[in-house]
């Protein structure tokens, strides 16, 4: 309860501060692909089959919140993202929750920069083309970073921005006692095209 009050006192407290609050809609495309495919029984000089994915377009869509004062603004999100990514022998397709917290200066009239890390919750993860089939992520929940520029006009917004990784969180499929079993690094590297309206 302590806990609650203290976080609800910050947020009131940084809504005083703030000079303009604003919440709003966005959406829009992603390009890129999920981390590399390992074949784990095509073992060559000791080492296994590791393959990049090929990149795709996917789509966003969700609500923002925006706190700013003195030229400075924080802007929490939280989105649906659906991502595709093909390799050789199946696409692999990933629906998630995104929640990217970036930190962000106007630079130059309607101009911007932003930055912070970007939480990812993976709702589903399947394959497509094939009679294989994957496993859950070793992690529902992980971080990565979004750093990119925005432009404001009015209640208009347009960002373009590139999500990166800290780590991998692989999923594995096939059936080992088959030897066709096989990992994918579930966490994407893309750019991320937005349009936004604030209310």
């Amino acid at each position: 309860m302590k806990k609650l009050m203290f976080l609800a006192l910050i947020f009131c407290g940084m809504n005083l501060m703030a000079q303009e609050a604003s919440f709003g809609i966005k959406g829009g495309l992603n390009y890129g692909a999920t981390g590399d495919y390992e074949n784990l029984s095509e073992v060559v000089d000791d080492a296994s089959q590791i393959e990049d994915g090929k990149q795709r377009t996917g789509y966003h869509f969700g609500f923002f919140g925006k706190l700013e004062f003195a030229g400075i603004f924080l802007q929490p999100e939280l989105l649906y993202t659906k991502l595709t990514t093909e390799y050789p022998e199946f696409d692999y397709v990933m629906q998630k929750l995104d929640a990217p917290v970036l930190l962000g200066v106007n630079v130059l009239g309607p101009l911007n920069i932003k930055a912070g890390p970007s939480f990812q919750y993976v709702l589903s993860n399947e394959l497509e083309n094939t009679s294989l089939e994957i496993g859950d992520v070793e992690n529902n929940i992980t971080v990565g970073y979004q750093l990119g520029l925005g432009v404001n006009i009015g209640r208009l917004g347009i960002d373009a921005r590139y999500e990166g990784a800290f780590q991998d969180n692989d999923a594995f499929g096939g059936d080992l006692a088959q030897d066709n079993g096989f990992k994918i690094d579930s966490r994407p590297s893309q750019w991320i095209l937005s349009a936004s309206y604030a209310f």
